[in-house]
């Protein structure tokens, strides 16, 4: 809701700007697709070394 207010500020303000952004944001949205995959790519490796790592102790810690 706080986006689209903005949007229609923007709107108001200065429209040949609030268009173009409303046509380049999907465009936008696609080209950072990749980074974000390739984040949550990056984050699950790491929990898994995280878990690799603190199993030793949390075995130890079940006996």
């Amino acid at each position: 809701m706080v986006k689209f207010l903005l949007f229609c500020i923007l709107f108001v303000l200065c429209w040949p700007l609030a268009l173009a952004a409303l046509v380049l944001y999907p465009i936008v949205w696609l080209l950072l697709l990749p980074f974000r995959l390739v984040g949550i790519a990056v984050g699950g490796a790491l929990e898994l070394v995280a878990a690799i790592i603190t199993l030793p102790v949390r075995v130890i810690r079940a006996i």
